[in-house]
């Protein structure tokens, strides 16, 4: 079977006031959450702190409110 080589490490995912902060290969990414997603910035704490990495550690998904943010695109936006 075909092992699928991870992207990136994505040790933690929290939300701190209007900020998400994002710990990428012993990096930490903080940015407003306003400046990435609408949907994240208007969704409740709860709906928020419901996500899954994906398995390659190419981004973030938050089912309950449809939305998907890549890693790539967060590290080229620092």
């Amino acid at each position: 079977m075909n092992q699928m080589n991870k992207l990136y490490n994505i040790a933690e995912v929290r939300f701190q006031n209007e900020f998400i902060i994002i710990s990428v290969d012993g990096i930490l990414l903080k940015t407003k959450i306003s400046e990435i997603s609408q949907r994240l910035s208007i969704a409740s704490e709860k709906d928020n702190n419901e996500f899954s990495i994906s398995p390659s550690g190419y981004g973030i998904h938050w089912p309950k409110i449809d939305e998907d943010i890549s890693i790539d695109g967060l590290l080229s936006n620092q």
